[in-house]
């Protein structure tokens, strides 16, 4: 299959390195002109230039905003007023014992890991829809179904975004846009790396920390190994296409059979 995006513009939030940057190169591969976005003109810029160099000839703009905040997002709107593919990739996560977890740090993952997509989408949406084409993706998690113990707050806050693209979509039905939700499984990023050595110790070369952590706190995995961000990148990169026109309101996973069910 031969996906096109040439012509689309694509934002990807959250998008200076792991999932968010793989999701960003496979979108500019595919032709999209890639809204490149995070917190810091600085590693902005350098995600922008590496991205540069890894897919020759790609069309990318800086779009410096901390989308967790409401006054940013609207100055990021005003800058890209039009935006045909939003992946909603922007997520925080961390173990913490949920009986620990107060009412502060709850607010402060469902701004970053919902309302960031819920304001973006409420903005971008509509001139979606009045146009006939667009495609919304929530980059969601196997945590929103099989929720983690060390990290229930996270898990609400994915579950949460089942519900907001499922809503989203019916929002848009019938009108050429579509809105979809992302299930990645357990992933290998720099951050993630920082989580299992949490889990499993600092001290494990990584391939036997790796191997660990899947074994002991992820051994539902038919996988039995993390995903790598650009196996993520492919499935976001055929949702933001044509070839996907009939998937919407749908939790696509891409979670190496981790959640034990035989319907999506």
């Amino acid at each position: 299959m031969e996906i096109d995006l040439t012509g689309r513009t694509a934002l990807v939030t959250g998008s200076t390195q792991g999932i968010g940057f793989a999701i960003a190169a496979g979108l500019a591969a595919a032709g999209a002109t890639v809204a490149v976005n995070g917190r810091s003109a600085e590693r902005v810029q350098e995600a922008v230039e590496r991205l540069r160099s890894e897919v020759p000839g790609a069309e990318l703009r800086a779009a410096v905003a901390d989308v967790a905040d409401a006054e940013a997002t609207a100055a990021l709107v005003a800058d890209l007023p039009r935006v045909d593919v939003l992946v909603n990739n922007l997520g925080i996560f961390g173990a913490r014992p949920v009986l620990e977890v107060d009412d502060a740090e709850w607010r402060r993952y469902f701004e970053v890991n919902v309302l960031s997509g819920v304001r973006l989408t409420r903005a971008y949406l509509p001139g979606m829809m009045e146009r006939g084409w667009g495609r919304v993706q929530f980059i969601g998690s196997d945590s929103a179904v099989v929720i983690p113990a060390e990290m229930v707050h996270y898990g609400v806050t994915k579950t949460a975004l089942l519900a907001v693209s499922r809503g989203y979509a019916k929002a848009a039905a019938g009108t050429g846009v579509t809105v979809n939700s992302v299930l990645a499984g357990p992933t290998h990023t720099g951050g993630v790396e920082d989580f299992v050595a949490e889990m499993v110790g600092a001290d494990l070369p990584w391939d036997e920390a790796q191997r660990r952590f899947m074994r002991e706190h992820r051994p539902q995995s038919l996988l039995q190994r993390l995903i790598e961000p650009e196996e993520i990148a492919k499935m976001v990169t055929y949702l933001s296409s044509d070839l996907a026109s009939a998937t919407t309101g749908a939790a696509v996973r891409v979670d190496g059979g981790y959640v034990d069910a035989i319907v999506p």
